[in-house]
């Protein structure tokens, strides 16, 4: 008889022993929830961008193309509310015109400036990232800063442009001689090359 009691107690230790290590996987067992929720909406994506990603040129372009971004978009949206002013009491068809024109020319502006980040952002949050992939789409949003830069230079009226001197004086009277529907090819060849690097490296 008291062979038997710890041969009876044996099966229950070691199904005790079997649950334990199970138990204790899942306990240590990573949460992926933080993970997924590293960031939420587009305000999150922009100081996740630069916090994680480890190329100081992209960093830097975060805190720059940032901040156009917001300029941007408070200007575009302050000439929304002009526009809106104006064209009070006229017909429908040319305050609805005028809305969805500047709108459209804010979205052509402001979205290639955050795709960058977000687009970093996105590839952080699974994990599939790269410091070069980071650094190009980074200079990449460097290269569409400068092409805004010369669609302004290219828009400038005759009667407001300005003298220039000095080494670059010849290339802007190059700039001031051409018509101001050029100044559309800029930031087109600045997409392009900006889509041409993420889908070359991503």
């Amino acid at each position: 008889m008291t062979e038997e009691a710890p041969g009876e107690s044996a099966p229950e230790s070691d199904d005790r022993a079997s649950r334990s290590p199970a138990s204790g996987t899942a306990a240590d067992e990573p949460d992926d929830g933080p993970e997924e929720d590293a960031y939420n909406g587009v305000f999150g994506a922009f100081p996740y961008a630069i916090r994680t990603s480890e190329s100081r040129l992209f960093k830097s372009y975060g805190v720059v193309g940032g901040l156009l971004a917001a300029i941007g978009a408070f200007m575009f949206a302050l000439s929304l509310i002009g526009v809106v002013a104006s064209t009070t009491g006229t017909t429908g068809g040319t305050f609805s015109f005028s809305r969805a024109f500047i709108i459209f020319v804010g979205m052509l502006v402001v979205f290639p400036l955050m795709a960058p980040i977000l687009s970093v952002a996105r590839r952080h949050r699974r994990s599939a990232s790269t410091p070069r992939y980071d650094a190009a789409v980074g200079l990449g949003g460097y290269v569409f800063v400068f092409s805004l830069y010369l669609t302004l230079l290219l828009s400038i009226p005759p009667e407001q442009q300005e003298p220039v001197s000095g080494v670059t004086a010849p290339i802007v009277e190059v700039f001031y001689d051409l018509p101001a529907i050029s100044g559309l090819v800029p930031p087109i060849v600045a997409v392009v090359l900006l889509y041409l690097v993420h889908r070359r490296l991503a």
